[in-house]
């Protein structure tokens, strides 16, 4: 009888995990039904024109998630998904501290050139259903002031110098990139994007230099310093 009782018990099992992938499968539909939506209409784009896009209504679009909150945080996991790998990449090509920030800088302004309204969709326009407990873009700011910080750690390290610093330093570097972004979008691209990205690597590396670095300070500075 064991055997008997078990066999149905798998059967449930399978069923139960065939629907599971079915709701997987159904939920990244709708996000990309939303990423389609945000492409035609901005970032303001509404429930019923989500729905338009994935060929439903929004009953079934709230089938599958809780309210708008939940859609907008499976659209930020997606986009925090396909942009951290690229900002690692940048970080980890090499070089010298300088160029690694410089290619960081420019794979962050990079994703937001590409799609500009998806970027103020995620980054600007939370939903107000509910408080958005964990919001993924928040968490993707904090592994890149994560790994920025990392970056400045072993410069410091190399440079003999405290390496306390990093933390506040790597992650107040992607304060400045991200609010020079928007300001970029706002004012609808005035300079490309390497020559802002140089812009800002400029501005971060002209107070970083001179602790990051082993190469002696022209007499000149330090005669100011006294």
């Amino acid at each position: 009888m064991r055997d008997g009782a078990a066999a149905p018990a798998r059967s449930r099992d399978r069923r139960d995990s065939r629907w599971d992938e079915h709701r997987r499968a159904r939920r990244e539909q709708l996000v990309d039904a939303t990423l389609a939506a945000i492409g035609r209409h901005g970032a303001g784009v509404g429930m019923d024109e989500i729905a338009a896009a994935a060929g439903t209504s929004k009953t079934v679009v709230y089938r599958h998630f809780t309210d708008r909150t939940d859609l907008y945080v499976a659209v930020c996991a997606r986009v925090a998904d396909q942009l951290l790998p690229r900002l690692r990449a940048a970080m980890e090509l090499g070089g010298t501290p300088r160029a690694m920030t410089t290619a960081a800088v420019e794979a962050y302004l990079a994703f937001c050139e590409a799609d500009p309204e998806l970027y103020r969709f995620v980054v600007h326009l939370h939903p107000t259903d509910r408080p958005v407990d964990a919001d993924p873009i928040d968490s993707l700011s904090d592994l890149v002031g994560d790994q920025a910080a990392a970056l400045l750690r072993s410069a410091l390290t190399q440079a003999g110098r405290d390496p306390a610093p990093a933390g506040p330093w790597g992650h107040g570097l992607i304060g400045l990139v991200r609010a020079a972004a928007d300001w970029w979008l706002r004012a609808e691209r005035p300079m490309p994007r390497a020559e802002l990205a140089a812009h800002l690597t400029e501005l971060a590396w002209a107070g970083l230099s001179g602790v990051v670095t082993t190469e002696p300070r022209p007499a000149t500075e330090a005669t100011e310093d006294l």
